[in-house]
């Protein structure tokens, strides 16, 4: 018996990858997000699987579901949105396996960053402006911040910033980013990405937070602060320059 975890992807079901939707189609047990991931997604299980909505469940009932499969030998996917190494929850399911002595996997999924740079049309990694991204959040009702990784700390990079978790929080966004970033720099936040009512607002530090309360968006949304999100001053890049050289083009 083993437990998948499969990452479900931003939200259309038609970006989960070929192997999560054939592990789900193969697993006679099915847990699910159901306030993350769509109904589409967990179509694909067997039509008389055991498929549960684990989103009013506490781990101690998840684990008690994936304990009752293993003891019929029931294969189990655990479909979480997105991609599950990022925000996921999983770490702690894992290490109750590994007390159990029960096998898992886990699948990669799109993550909601990539799915919200393709839902504004650009590249994060532009030359000269930026080639780092960070992935972080920030501390409300959930557990803290370890030290160093707070969001005034991270905005010294001056990194492009995919910032989950925090549509609510906007207010200390905004404040922890303008003295790095300035008040001018270019803000998108991507209102569950690439689902059917996916909604974008652009601003910048000064007034994506007014922006964002007019229009009532609170949650399952990503924040994303750069100057990558204005791509007119950007330069090309060297890979394709007609001079550069590589293995493959040598006479470039």
């Amino acid at each position: 018996m083993t437990v998948h975890f499969i990452g479900a992807g931003p939200g259309a079901p038609d970006l989960i990858t070929l192997r999560g939707r054939d592990l789900i189609a193969a697993c006679p047990v099915c847990l699910y997000a159901g306030s993350l991931v769509p109904a589409e997604v967990v179509a694909f299980a067997p039509d008389d699987a055991r498929v549960i909505d684990t989103a009013p469940l506490n781990l101690d009932e998840i684990m008690a579901e994936i304990e009752a499969a293993h003891q019929r030998g029931q294969d189990v996917a655990r479909v979480h949105s997105g991609d599950p190494s990022l925000y996921g929850a999983i770490g702690e399911q894992i290490k109750r396996l590994k007390a159990l002595n029960i096998g898992y996997t886990i699948t990669p999924g799109v993550p909601a960053f990539a799915a919200s740079a393709a839902a504004l049309g650009l590249e994060l990694t532009l030359p000269d402006i930026s080639q780092t991204i960070i992935l972080t959040r920030t501390a409300m009702k959930s557990s803290a911040m370890p030290a160093g990784e707070e969001l005034a700390e991270l905005g010294r990079s001056g990194a492009t910033l995919a910032i989950h978790l925090s549509a609510r929080n906007l207010r200390q966004v905004c404040r922890d980013l303008i003295p790095h970033y300035g008040e001018d720099c270019p803000v998108a936040l991507v209102y569950r990405a690439s689902w059917p009512d996916q909604e974008i607002i652009r601003g910048t530090l000064a007034n994506i937070r007014e922006k964002t309360r007019a229009a009532k968006l609170t949650r399952t949304a990503l924040v994303l602060v750069g100057r990558v999100l204005d791509t007119d001053a950007a330069t090309d890049s060297r890979l394709y320059a007609a001079d550069h050289r590589h293995i493959l083009r040598p006479d470039g």
